[in-house]
Order: structure tokens, then sequence, then C-alpha cells
């Protein structure tokens, strides 16, 4: 098994100076496994203080738990003190995480972590409850890396996950929101979803998401419940995070405005309007950026714009809404959403949507208040008071501009303006 120069650099002065040192963890997991190791994890004897002095570039990212980095030749190794190598590696997460390899490539397995990857399966290193109540974020860790490794649970450690599931409300928020990204930016984010779902840990995280398993949907559009459709939106989205969040919360609101017409047909009105204020609601208590939260949120409240609706000057109103940044994560949901409902998936209509929208950023169309020819300090000069009149004639110019773009010029604007206040 190959280890990187750097981390030979480090193992090297750590042992000349009389230490132990080992990788450990997921690189010697992924090494095994025959993959490339995302990053290169060390133990050592020596103590971060005696660290510190071995080496130019320490940085103190968890001192008080024995934990610094260093930074060889640019790259940054987490490096931790242990006391005893056994006992340190009884208190890991997984079996398949508490291996060791040493600078010679021996690899030393206290807990049968080798048999776990080679019956690809995810072990809890020591019994399941100890484990999760010492770090419940281990909960989704279990479920993240069975997706990604394509392992499956130990029957002892998804039992221990439905028994301990509601602890992952002790976990800082930030922890949940950061491992359910990893989740949602796997290569099956709809599995990863629905094992949230079945081991109990989805009501802790989006109890509102919980109440859409097995809502039917009664709809000659859609042939899952609104959880399984979800789901089925997920796998079909690009791996991009904000596309993956919107895909997930694009439906929450159904079982909220769900009603029956005479038909005894399901409908869901205004349930994007509603979703855009839960899904908002969610973010922002995961903790989200503002940023995050306005494009997801922005998506939701979109995602059923369809271009049979509009017209060109409801597209371009639809680009402002949404902001041309966004334009392609937008359509990447809607495609998911066809593809995720009942056959035919007919996407020609957000083909057809694109491609105008595509042809009217091209062109330089007006799309807001700050394309228009004139602005408001224009209308202070001809002699109208400052004031929120002034805004209601540049948003009406705008709506103006938007349906006739030739208008768009200082002449005829102000001639405009003129005509109506005469």
């Amino acid at each position: 098994m190959d280890i990187t120069e750097q981390a030979k650099t480090i193992l090297q002065r750590l042992l000349a100076r009389g230490y132990e040192a080992y990788l450990v963890g997921g690189c010697v997991r992924d090494m095994i496994m025959g993959r490339a190791p995302h990053d290169h994890d060390i133990i050592t004897s020596a103590s971060p203080a005696q660290v510190k002095r071995i080496f130019d570039k320490v940085i103190p990212v968890g001192e008080k738990h024995g934990t610094v980095a260093v930074v060889e030749n640019k790259v940054s190794f987490e490096v931790t003190s242990f006391n005893s190598l056994e006992q340190d590696l009884s208190r890991r997460d997984f079996t398949v995480n508490s291996l060791v390899l040493d600078i010679d490539g021996k690899v030393y397995d206290f807990f049968g972590g080798k048999d776990d990857i080679r019956n690809r399966v995810i072990r809890t290193t020591g019994k399941p409850q100890r484990r999760f109540r010492e770090d419940p974020l281990r909960l989704m860790r279990a479920v993240r890396f069975a997706i990604d490794l394509d392992f499956s649970l130990h029957t002892g450690t998804k039992a221990g996950i439905i028994e301990n599931c509601h602890l992952i409300k002790d976990t800082a928020a930030e922890r949940v929101r950061d491992e359910l990204c990893k989740i949602l930016l796997s290569s099956s984010p709809g599995l990863g979803i629905r094992m949230l779902q079945e081991y109990g840990l989805l009501r802790h995280i989006i109890p509102e998401l919980a109440e859409c398993v097995g809502f039917r949907q009664r709809s000659r559009h859609h042939n899952k419940d609104v959880f399984e459709h979800t789901l089925a939106v997920l796998d079909n989205t690009p791996g991009t995070l904000n596309v993956r969040l919107a895909a997930l919360l694009h439906d929450v609101a159904k079982p909220a405005t769900f009603s029956l017409d005479e038909k005894d047909e399901g409908h869901f009105f205004n349930h994007n309007i509603v979703g855009e204020q839960m899904a908002r609601v969610i973010l922002n208590r995961l903790k989200f950026s503002k940023d995050t939260i306005a494009a997801v949120t922005s998506l939701v409240k979109e995602h059923t714009s369809r271009y049979a609706r509009l017209s060109t000057s409801g597209i371009k109103r639809l680009i402002r809404r949404v902001g041309a940044e966004n334009l392609d994560d937008l359509f990447a949901l809607q495609l998911a959403d066809i593809k995720g409902s009942a056959a035919p998936s007919n996407t020609g209509a957000v083909d057809r949507m694109r491609e105008e929208a595509a042809s009217i950023l091209a062109s330089k169309e007006p799309l807001g208040v700050k394309d228009l020819a004139i602005s408001g300090r224009d209308l202070i000069d001809m002699g109208f008071p400052p004031g929120p009149e002034i805004g209601k004639m540049i948003k009406g110019l705008l709506e103006l501009v938007l349906e006739n773009p030739e208008q768009n010029t200082r002449e005829k604007l102000i001639n405009i303006i003129k005509e109506k206040n005469k």
C-alpha cells in the first residue's frame, strides 16, 4: 500500500524521535479497498506539545482533545496523540475505521475491521449503544459510510441506530447539517435519506419531511407517494448541493396543502409557496448560510413554473426572481421532478423554457430596474417629488419594458412618463 511522501515524512520524523506513529482510520480502509484516500490521519504516542517541537508548522485544531494539524509541503495532516494504541482504537466509531498502518505497510487490526471490509459490513467498534452515546453524529455517519462504500449495516449496529435515534437531537445543528450534506452529495442520495427514515433519524432531523412518508397523492400525474416521489427526484438530480436540497424539500408542503376535488383527484394548491416558507424554517434550523437558504427556497418556490403558462415577459420575470446564476439549477430540478413522476416523462416544456431563457440572456434584454434607460434620479430631475410614487413609476416602466423591450430608450421612457402625467 502506497503512503504519500508527505505522510511518510511525518511518520519518519516522529519515529526518529522515538515515538510510535501510524496512519489510522479511513485512509487505511480505503487503501485496503484499493480506493484513493481523501486524507491521511496519523496517531502518535507523542503529545501535542512534543509534536509542536518536532515540526515547523503546527496548527492547534483540537489540541485540548489531543489533535493538532501538521502542515507538510502545503498539505495538512491531523496528528492525534494516544496513550495505548488498542485502547485508542477501541473508542473509534466503526471497525473499518479502527485499522492502523505502520510505515512498513503492516496493518494492525484489533477489532475485525479487515473481515468487515471483506464482508462489506459497517459495524461499531464495541457495543453500539456506547459508541452512539459517545457521539450521536455516528448515527448518521453509519448511514453515510454504508452508502458511500456500498456496504450493509451490521444487524447489531442497525438495531443500535434505531434504539438511539433520538440522540441525534443532542448534536449541534451544524454537525448534523454537514453530515446531511455529505449524504445528499453521495452517489446514492435517495438511499441515504430512505435509511435515515427507516432507522428513525429523519423525524428528528427534518420532521416535516417525515410527514410525507406514505402520503398518497391521489393524482394521475403521480404513481408514488410524496416521500417516494421525493427520493426519485433526488436520485435524478446532478450532484449539486443547492439542487439536491431543493429536491429534498420541493414537495415538503404537500401534506399541508392537500385537497380533493369532486372527482376524488388530489390537489396541492400553492404547495410551492408554502413549501418555500417551510424550507426556510428547516434550513435556518440546520444553520445553512443565508446564500444557500435564499437560493434553495427560490428553487422550491419556482419549481412549478412551466413554459406553457409563461409568456416571454413571464420568463423574464422568472429570471429576475430566480437569478440568472440559479437558472440551470432550477431547470435541473424541474427535469428531475418530471422524471420522478408518472410516465410519460415529457421534458420538452422545460427544454423550451431553458432555450428561451438562454436567448433572452444572450440578447441582453432588460430584466430589472437597473437595466432601464432612466432611473429614479431622472424622474426627480424632471420635477417629480422624491417618495414612494417614484418607485411605483419605475416599476410601471419596467413592466412595460418587459413586454416591449424596444421601448427601453431614454427618450421613449421620458415621453411615456410625460404622457401619463399630463
